[in-house]
């Protein structure tokens, strides 16, 4: 019998292994621009919803193309990768589906718009093992901030004390246990560098789903 009622899953580099998706796409936009990637632009911008990474990009950098054209380069450089390309990390799916058979509910809690995480689940044959979905342009704040995840909450019905959350960067983390819910850290290349402090901050560490699966 599990402890929890719901759990709450980030996509990009917890469930899907995409990360390397957005580098392609900043090292696109950049470089059409004759840029390189400015440092810590990837880390800066890991927690934001699209559109906040897209102003954030715009004031920092002072570009002159609108939020939406942005937004919308952005997309037309990832759609065919989650489409067709991204798969799910080794075991997230089999574990998904291990909780699903023991009654809990499972919401997908990411930063990236359905347009992204809909074709990547799809594709993989997991868009109907969740119960909900919450995208980072329904709350005002990022995910260092706890109102993504009380609304994935609210969404399955489910108290927050009484939910698990996975995600794979620290702000995230900090995030989802401000919410009052136990987290667990999700080793990704990406964020490798913050692996020690996740692990302070986070209820628990896994480098693989597989560990979850009793």
């Amino acid at each position: 019998m599990l402890d929890f009622d719901g759990a709450v899953f980030d996509l990009d580099g917890t469930i899907a292994d995409s990360h390397y998706v957005w580098k392609k796409v900043d090292s696109i936009f950049f470089g059409r621009r004759g840029l390189e990637i400015p440092k810590e632009y990837s880390k800066k911008i890991a927690s934001m919803s699209f559109y906040e990474a897209a102003v954030f990009t715009k004031s920092e950098y002072g570009f002159k193309e609108s939020l939406s054209e942005i937004t919308e380069e952005w997309y037309s450089i990832a759609v065919d990768e989650y489409s067709f390309n991204v798969r799910p990390k080794k075991f997230a799916r089999e574990y998904i589906e291990y909780i699903k058979k023991e009654g809990v509910k499972v919401s997908l809690c990411t930063a990236s718009p359905n347009t992204l995480y809909e074709p990547f689940l799809r594709n993989n044959g997991m868009f109907s093992l969740f119960d909900s979905f919450v995208s980072g342009s329904e709350v005002k704040r990022g995910k260092e901030f706890p109102d993504i995840y009380l609304l994935a909450a609210k969404r399955l019905s489910v108290s927050p004390e009484r939910c698990v959350v996975f995600e794979d960067i620290l702000p995230a983390v900090k995030g989802a246990k401000s919410a009052g819910m136990r987290i667990f850290g999700v080793y990704d290349e990406t964020s490798a560098e913050d692996t020690e402090s996740i692990k302070a901050a986070a209820d628990g560490f896994i480098y693989d789903f597989s560990e979850m699966i009793r």
